[in-house]
């Protein structure tokens, strides 16, 4: 798969996560009842453990399109790790 089949696989991963908690009319009601809550507060737990499921494969997917577009581009694979840069010491004089 190309890697911008691969970021539109991203897109429609998350699309739902973003799109269905906007889409209020919904949700807007209060039937039917999941443990004594109203359809709108256990639609939107729901949404949260929804939007867990399809996050986790999309990021899986986004590290692959990221690392088979740096290797067209000619760069390593992973980006160099960095070392922690220590503050600069500053000496007192006596």
């Amino acid at each position: 798969m190309s890697s911008r089949g691969r970021w539109a696989v991203v897109y429609l991963l998350l699309a739902p996560a973003v799109v269905l908690p906007l889409w209020v009319s919904l949700y807007d009601r209060t039937d039917p009842t999941l443990f004594g809550f109203p359809f709108f507060f256990w639609f939107q737990f729901a949404l949260i453990i929804l939007a867990v499921m399809l996050t986790v494969p999309a990021y899986l997917v986004a590290q692959g399109a990221e690392r088979s577009d740096r290797e067209r581009h000619g760069l390593p694979a992973e980006p160099p790790a960095t070392p922690p840069t220590t503050p600069p010491t500053t000496e007192e004089k006596p």
